[in-house]
Formats: C-alpha cells, sequence, structure tokens
C-alpha cells in the first residue's frame, strides 16, 4: 500500500506490518562538464561520494536562514554611529612620538 500524507510529508509504503519511508530519486540531467568536476572534487576532499555531496549542499542551501540585509546595514550603521570618533592627528602624533 502506497499512501501520501499531507503536504510536505513523505512518501510511506506498508510492507509486511511496518510503514517504511520512501527516499525519492532525483536524477540531473545536462550538468556541464566544470560543474561536475566541482562537485566530483568537492567530494572527494569531503570523503563523500558525488550523491552524499549533493544532497548536503542542497540540505545546507535549505537549512541556512535567510538574511535581511538591510536589517543587518541599519544595525550597523546605528552601532558605528554610536562609536566614539578618531582624531587621526592625534593618533599620528601618538606614534610619532611613543605612548601617550
Amino acid at each position: 500500500m502506497l499512501t501520501v500524507g499531507g503536504s510536505g510529508s513523505n512518501l510511506m509504503r506498508f510492507h509486511y506490518g511496518s510503514i517504511e519511508d520512501y527516499m525519492l530519486t532525483l536524477t540531473l540531467k545536462n550538468i556541464p562538464k566544470d560543474l561536475h568536476a566541482m562537485l566530483k572534487e568537492s567530494a572527494e576532499k569531503n570523503r563523500r561520494s558525488l550523491n552524499s555531496e549533493i544532497l548536503a549542499r542542497l540540505e545546507g542551501e535549505f537549512a541556512a536562514p535567510t538574511v535581511d540585509r538591510e536589517a543587518h546595514a541599519r544595525k550597523l550603521r546605528e552601532s558605528v554611529s554610536k562609536l566614539p570618533r578618531v582624531d587621526h592627528a592625534k593618533v599620528d602624533r601618538y606614534k610619532r612620538h611613543g605612548r601617550a
């Protein structure tokens, strides 16, 4: 028996009195040779199969939090505006004469 649950659920099957998750298959076509080579090299470097490397990258991409760049930039500007101003002439004088 094959059933599909609500939105976002995995495919399930009933097999000899137990329910098992199905792992879905995805076939990629027309992968550029350069991209394939980069993935293969990365997989070898990470000691993973090519399939595991692609899955890890996909999962990482979707798991990464979305960042509101404007909000971060605004917070950074606010923080910087609270810092004391630097008198560069004074700094240069200290450098030339040693410590204050």
